[in-house]
């Protein structure tokens, strides 16, 4: 029998327990019994509304000092609104089983990224499962565990938002306590507890490293500033307290610092990569450009726009310049395991279709003067100038019935740059320079042919040149420049060209990933592809305010696209440069100005097509075009009474056409006719301002 002793021993070891709580559905009755809100109850315990509906659907348990609060709290309720019954226990469900990784069949070398990456492990042919958050920190909610894990590695995600408090808001409403207090721990929690990182996207590719967002509290709580001082570099001096941390933890930083992004890590042990990327929220790593209001939203509203972009398009790596740059090789990974012949080891070798490892000269004609190909021969020959329209009609061109019609009516193509990715065929070897080849227009690359003979109405911009006006003689074209010349029945001779002849479809992936993205978040605002186009028209003017956690993500997911393809031609930066000096953005092989100039050149075709069946359909003319937005006087301000449909009520293909996809339009803005002949004769763009407000289009989406 036990002695006194022993007894008030282990009552005292219950007592020094930490407090218990009711279940979240009874936290929940005693609150709404007592008449309070949960907006209510969140301002007594200085907390947000969002953290008390988490205790209240057992999403997230309270913590010292908040938890005792709260408990005294909801004893008081307790002796005021006893249940009338009490409650049954109801056991949580068995988690269901989770899949067995597919063990890899080879695992090749590992292959090295851009000069800023860390070192790269190889592929694991059996990644052993991550250990899962420990129980007493982790706040998954119950019903969540009923759902089987998409990976089993990764049970909790792609990314996770820290607060100060120490409580990281993943995707799902998932809620996970971080006791990291310096950066060292908060990167071993994140790689050795935290359950995060995400799967890859090709089966030759890499899983995603783990993202950690910082709030400005967090920051502040791990010791950075709540402000990065160095503006022009973007990261913290080398003698900051944070980064000897780093240091001494035996971790490592990228070549680009301890910034907005930054990157830590250590080389791989085995098969087991270890690295964490950070995204300072106050040091703009989601910039509002790019990300609207992401930045003021609450951690669990950051963590759903964060996590929804991470799972429909990518992991974020930085920008969404560099994370649309990043999913082009994510898709399409450089190199694949191929065995060789004479030893019979799996080695890395090319992966067909990619643009493979290493860096590539453009033509002289594709790249730009500083180059120090094209510097060091001294190239006099010009070069492609396949930009995005900036035309605006002559007001002499104006007629007299055009200058009646009382509006200006914008149209604007979803993502045009994504639409003319589609199904494009470009150049995956070097180029090869040829003297008057004869044109096919199936060969990608950069031909020298007249095209100032070609006679189109005056109405309408030149196809051939970014401000509209007429070729005045030879000039470099892309492929699909000169093949719409040829479509509109005039004869090309090409001068000469360089021509790449391995050539494949190496956007497609990306188009298709980013499309689905881009529908997926338009449908989640209430904008399907199932609307009729009255519906549809309707819809899109209020879809940001129907979620605006879907609009920032529709949003990032825009900037994607357009970031994307400008990295193809990223010019040298700082004004140290100097002419014939390599910068960094060239040497990696996804420099490839010539690719950036095939999507341009066909989304300006696109565009040129449509105008010209619009023409032809309607007799309407366009007053000006900004890359993807276009203007035309209109009997009324909503497009479905200029547009072109059947007698069946059907739109005509071939011209405008509104709806959700990419490369169909939707009502950018409508001004008056007036408004509109004024800037014309002011010299300025009207499809600029057309939102109204002044409003500057992004252009190129």
């Amino acid at each position: 029998m036990a002695s006194e002793e022993e007894l008030f021993a282990n009552i005292d070891a219950l007592l020094e327990e930490e407090p218990q709580l009711p279940p979240p559905a009874e936290r929940a009755r005693l609150r709404e019994a007592a008449g309070i809100t949960q907006a209510r109850l969140a301002t007594a315990l200085k907390t947000t509304t969002q953290t008390v509906k988490n205790y209240e659907n057992g999403r997230s348990e309270p913590k010292t000092p908040r938890l005792e609060a709260y408990q005294r709290l909801l004893n008081g309720w307790a002796a005021k609104y006893p249940a009338h019954g009490a409650p049954a226990a109801t056991p949580a469900p068995a988690p269901a089983p989770r899949p067995e990784p597919v063990p890899e069949t080879f695992t090749g070398p590992a292959v090295p990224e851009a000069e800023t990456a860390p070192v790269q492990a190889p592929a694991a042919p059996a990644a052993p499962d991550r250990p899962a958050a420990r129980p007493a920190t982790s706040r998954r909610p119950a019903k969540k565990a009923a759902k089987p894990a998409v990976d089993p590695r990764f049970p909790h995600g792609p990314i996770a938002v820290l607060d100060g408090d120490g409580s990281a808001y993943g995707v799902d409403g998932i809620v996970l306590d971080c006791p990291a207090t310096t950066v060292p721990e908060l990167v071993e929690w994140t790689l050795r507890e935290s359950g995060l990182g995400a799967p890859k996207l090709s089966r030759h590719g890499k899983d995603a490293d783990p993202l950690i967002v910082l709030t400005a509290a967090a920051a502040v709580k791990l010791g950075l500033p709540e402000h990065l001082e160095d503006r022009r570099g973007l990261r913290l001096p080398e003698d900051h307290p944070v980064v000897k941390q780093v240091l001494k933890a035996r971790w490592q930083l990228t070549q680009r610092g301890f910034g907005p992004w930054a990157r830590i890590y250590r080389k791989a042990q085995g098969r087991e990569r270890q690295c964490v990327q950070l995204a300072i929220l106050p040091w703009d790593a989601l910039d509002s450009r790019a990300w609207p209001g992401v930045a003021e939203m609450e951690p669990a509203d950051v963590a759903r726009v964060v996590g929804v972009y991470a799972q429909r398009v990518i992991t974020p790596r930085g920008s969404t310049a560099v994370s649309g740059l990043e999913l082009m090789t994510a898709l399409r990974p450089p190199t694949r395991p191929v065995r060789d012949e004479e030893t019979g080891n799996w080695v890395s070798g090319l992966n067909p279709g990619s643009l493979g490892t290493e860096p590539m000269d453009p033509a002289p004609p594709e790249g730009q003067p500083e180059h120090p190909a094209i510097h060091r021969i001294d190239w006099k020959g010009g070069f492609l100038h396949e930009e995005a329209y900036q035309w605006v009609r002559s007001v002499d061109l104006l007629t007299d019935e055009e200058c009646t019609l009382p509006y200006a009516v914008g149209l604007d193509l979803n993502t045009a740059f994504l639409a003319a990715a589609a199904r494009l065929t470009v150049g995956l070897s070097a180029p090869d320079h040829f003297h008057a080849p004869k044109f096919n227009p199936k060969i990608p690359g950069s031909w020298l042919v007249d095209l100032s003979h070609v006679e189109l109405d005056p109405r309408l911009p030149s196809p051939f040149t970014p401000t509209g006006e007429r070729p005045t003689g030879p000039a470099w074209y892309q492929t699909h420049t000169v093949a719409y010349a040829q479509e509109l029945g005039y004869n090309v001779e090409p001068i000469e060209a360089y021509l790449r002849r391995e050539t494949g479809a190496y956007l497609d992936p990306w188009h298709d990933r980013l499309k689905t993205a881009y529908v997926d978040t338009l449908a989640d605002l209430g904008v399907t592809k199932d609307l009729t186009d009255a519906e549809f028209l309707a819809a899109m003017e209020g879809h940001k305010d129907v979620d605006p956690a879907m609009a920032a993500v529709l949003s990032a997911i825009k900037a994607t696209v357009k970031g994307g393809i400008g990295k193809l031609f990223e010019n040298p930066q700082g004004k140290g440069y100097k002419d014939g000096d390599p910068w960094p953005a060239m040497q990696r092989p996804t420099w490839r100005p010539d690719i950036r100039a095939a999507v341009i050149s066909k989304a300006r075709v696109n565009m040129h097509r449509k105008m010209l069946n619009m023409a032809k359909l309607t007799g309407l003319y366009p007053l000006a075009v900004l890359s993807d937005c276009v203007v035309y006087p209109a009997p009324s301000p909503s497009p479905l009474d200029f547009l072109p449909y059947a007698e069946s009520g059907k739109p005509i293909p071939g011209a405008f056409r509104l709806g959700p996809t990419p490369g169909l339009a939707k009502l950018e803005g409508v001004q008056s006719m007036l408004w509109a002949v004024d800037l014309m004769e002011k010299g300025l763009n009207p499809a600029r301002h057309i939102k109204g407000g002044d409003a500057v289009l992004d252009e190129g989406e």
